[in-house]
């Protein structure tokens, strides 16, 4: 037997709204965390100089992470490798699942580019000592090395190593341990809060019928269908 759902009044409901107290600080705050940790720079200055909220980091900071995120997307791995090192070089030195990646995508984009013996030659003098002090980096080197196995990678059981994707996701690790090393969340909080905004909805849907913005050209709160 089914559950009858409870039904809150458009008055209940208005009245919960209003005893609901949030500060626009904090929602400034949430907006700032989200420009700072995405990277938009210049959104944070003028969003800083139009609502008198503080990063809590240096913004110039920003510049110089969105630099390193850039040079891996655009695989330009080297160059990453340095500015991270510019940065913080103990970034890189209490990270090695991180270089580790970095090193492979070095890899992954001379194979890319058709330097079959460089890659090679990189592959036994930078990453084989590192697949013997790790086994999950060994199976990575493994599977890395096997796109050398096809002429045509689009028949390579690992060829999705060579889709762009694979920049977005290396990049993202690099640009998420330089949040961390600046004492920073890796991920933005406003997301967070709209995924829980939205289990938390789902979870009412199941249990009450409550009032609704079914018109959002008026913002009319109607009662609820029940």
């Amino acid at each position: 037997m089914a559950t009858s759902k409870k039904v809150i009044t458009k008055e209940e409901w208005e009245k919960k709204l209003k005893d609901v107290k949030i500060r626009k600080e904090d929602m400034n705050k949430l907006v700032m965390n989200f420009l700072v940790t995405e990277g938009y720079v210049d959104a944070a200055e003028k969003f800083r100089t139009e609502s008198g909220t503080e990063p809590d980091i240096d913004l110039a900071t920003i510049m110089d992470r969105m630099a390193v995120k850039k040079a891996v997307q655009c695989g330009n791995v080297e160059d990453a490798i340095e500015k991270v090192n510019d940065l913080n070089p103990e970034i890189l030195d209490t990270n090695p699942q991180l270089f580790f990646h970095l090193q492979q995508q070095r890899m992954i984009e001379l194979i890319r580019n058709g330097k079959i013996e460089e890659a090679l030659e990189f592959a036994q003098e930078e990453l084989a000592p590192r697949g013997e002090e790790n086994q999950s980096f060994l199976e990575e080197l493994e599977r890395t090395v096997a796109l050398l196995a096809f002429e045509d990678v689009s028949n390579c059981p690992v060829g999705e190593l060579l889709d762009i994707s694979q920049r977005l996701k290396t990049a993202s690790e690099v640009n998420a341990a330089i949040l961390t090393s600046q004492s920073h969340e890796k991920d933005p909080k406003l997301p967070s809060l709209l995924k829980m905004l939205i289990w938390a909805q789902n979870q009412l849907d199941e249990k009450a019928a409550y009032p609704r913005i079914n018109d959002l050209t008026s913002a009319h709160l109607e009662d609820p269908a029940v």
